[in-house]
């Protein structure tokens, strides 16, 4: 859709794609997560998407990406991809961001599908979004809340490279829930990664994202601190995460 540039963006690593999702795409998503994300015991996401039965589960999911599309612009977005693995979609990946082109931070959430998690697909998605966001976009910084309890979640940020960044309380389930949020700087990502990821359909949409036309090179791996992290912080437009990170390892 030439419209609608979006369309065209694409990552690739070795074990998955992330692609904008097509119609059946979102089917097939929708159709996921209605059979399970997580399990019952405890719910990891704020929005509490994934009670319900199957019909109100799969709508909710669809409604996500819709809404997404239709309140979009350059100074608040989320872009929702799917996760394909062996042509099947087997997660959601997404990055948003407000106020980027000050900014220059995201925030990263994530699902998979419960049969599809320990399988290693979530640490590819993970690296593929992240090579999106700084590679592709010139982000300055990374950031993901993950609730206390979801320790797997909790392992996937700190071998990423996040650091602890403060934590976040919301009402979930009519209880308290506490989460830590987690900040990964570019040069870190960048003295670290490990994933290979390929990148491609995204120079058409760049002003969507409020995004340079021609994002800053990574930076060579030096262990040098970048001081942008530290202006990007006291300067973010995303202050409190409407959602946490993440259901996929």
């Amino acid at each position: 859709m030439h419209n609608w540039p979006l369309t065209g963006i694409t990552v690739r690593t070795p074990l998955v794609e992330l692609r904008h999702p097509t119609p059946q795409d979102l089917d097939a998503l929708a159709d996921l997560g209605a059979e399970g994300v997580h399990t019952p015991g405890f719910m990891p996401f704020f929005s509490e998407w994934t009670d319900g039965d199957r019909a109100t589960v799969a709508r909710r999911v669809l409604q996500r990406h819709w809404r997404a599309m239709a309140d979009w612009s350059a100074d608040d977005w989320t872009l929702y991809l799917v996760v394909v693995h062996e042509g099947e979609v087997v997660g959601s990946q997404s990055l948003g961001a407000r106020d980027f082109a000050v900014t220059g931070e995201v925030l990263l959430t994530s699902w998979l599908g419960l049969r599809h998690q320990g399988l290693g697909l979530g640490g590819h998605a993970r690296a593929a979004s992240l090579e999106l966001a700084f590679t592709g976009l010139g982000a300055q910084d990374a950031f993901s809340v993950v609730r206390r309890g979801n320790t797997a979640s909790q392992a996937v940020c700190r071998k990423f490279g996040f650091t602890h960044d403060g934590t976040q309380v919301n009402a979930v389930r009519g209880e308290r829930a506490v989460s830590d949020r987690y900040r990964l700087a570019r040069a870190d990502w960048a003295a670290a990664r490990t994933v290979p990821a390929e990148i491609a359909g995204l120079e058409p949409a760049l002003a969507l994202f409020g995004a340079a036309s021609a994002p800053p090179p990574v930076p060579a791996a030096s262990g040098v601190a970048d001081e942008a992290p530290a202006l990007a912080a006291t300067l973010s437009g995303v202050r409190y995460a409407p959602e946490p990170d993440h259901a996929d390892v």
